[in-house]
């Protein structure tokens, strides 16, 4: 699964402390997804905390947070 990371979504990571793996686990196993508007929100706990990613789906995934 290809991922292309938006600036503003390396920002929010290092801020927030959350890793890449832990938006690969949220995006391929969430706990609830919405979609709206062509954007899927996939929320998911990862046990320090509760995530939602926020993303776009084609051939690639990008990831906007």
């Amino acid at each position: 699964m290809d991922i292309i990371y938006t600036g503003h979504s390396e920002y929010k990571l290092k801020k927030r402390k959350i890793t890449k793996e832990e938006i690969l686990m949220t995006i391929k196993y969430p706990e609830k997804t919405l979609k709206i508007k062509g954007k899927y929100y996939a929320q998911k706990n990862i046990g320090r905390a509760k995530i939602e990613v926020v993303y776009e789906k084609d051939n690639y995934i990008k990831q906007i947070l």
